[in-house]
């Protein structure tokens, strides 16, 4: 028996809490959720699913990838992103640590050509065949673009890889311009400069639909009049 024998109104009362206990819908609060879920070994490849965060990210730019468009293309819940991976803040930084040791390796190989000419030959050469291969356009560039807020640490940490980047160029073209490698004097921040904004530019034609091959048509015309030996 569910309830001892008792007055008919008090069984009554009882019957009806009963009922409402059935009927009644729990809420489970959305951290618990998380909690719930970063306990459970997880279901999914988190490489996989960086992998196809850093596609959207790089088809849409920051702000334009929604977090249901991520989910979606990485095939995880919600909770499951933000136990795996932080926040979509996070989620896109680590994206971009992924873009650089994938996408960006030609830039190490890139510095230690043995001219200058050398160095800019293989960074054109990189980038034509990093932005024609799968998404167009430069991941780094959209971000920047399309990241509305001026004081976003989105926007700070895509600038300050960008100026890490620009360094280390200057040092090496400063390098080649002690070994006397180019033909005319230069200065070492401007070739520096001049070099990203023809990548730059490169990264904007393919987004605006250019061919490989007018990108290196760009490249050798670019090449043609570089200063150096």
């Amino acid at each position: 028996m569910l309830f001892p024998l008792s007055h008919p109104r008090h069984a009554l009362r009882g019957l009806r809490e009963v009922a409402g206990l059935l009927s009644r819908k729990h809420y489970i609060p959305f951290d618990m959720e998380a909690v719930a879920i970063r306990g459970r070994p997880r279901e999914f490849d988190v490489e996989e699913a960086l992998a196809a965060a850093l596609r959207v990210f790089w088809q849409k730019g920051y702000d334009g990838a929604s977090l249901t468009d991520l989910t979606d293309a990485m095939g995880i819940t919600r909770p499951s992103l933000y136990a795996a991976f932080g926040n979509k803040e996070a989620l896109f930084k680590q994206a971009l640590d992924l873009y650089e040791s994938e996408k960006l390796a030609y830039v190490r190989s890139a510095l230690q050509a043995p001219t200058a000419r050398g160095v800019a030959e293989r960074m054109l050469e990189g980038t034509i065949r990093n932005i024609t291969s799968e998404c167009r356009g430069c991941l780094g560039v959209m971000a920047s673009v399309h990241c509305s807020n001026q004081e976003s640490p989105i926007r700070q940490d895509v600038n300050a890889r960008a100026q890490a980047a620009r360094s280390a160029v200057v040092e090496r073209l400063q390098r080649a311009i002690d070994a006397g490698d180019f033909t005319i004097p230069v200065e070492a921040e401007a070739m520096t400069r001049y070099l990203i904004a023809l990548m730059q530019g490169i990264s904007v034609q393919a987004g605006a639909g250019a061919s490989r091959e007018e990108l290196q048509h760009v490249a050798e015309a670019a090449l043609a009049i570089w200063p150096g030996k």
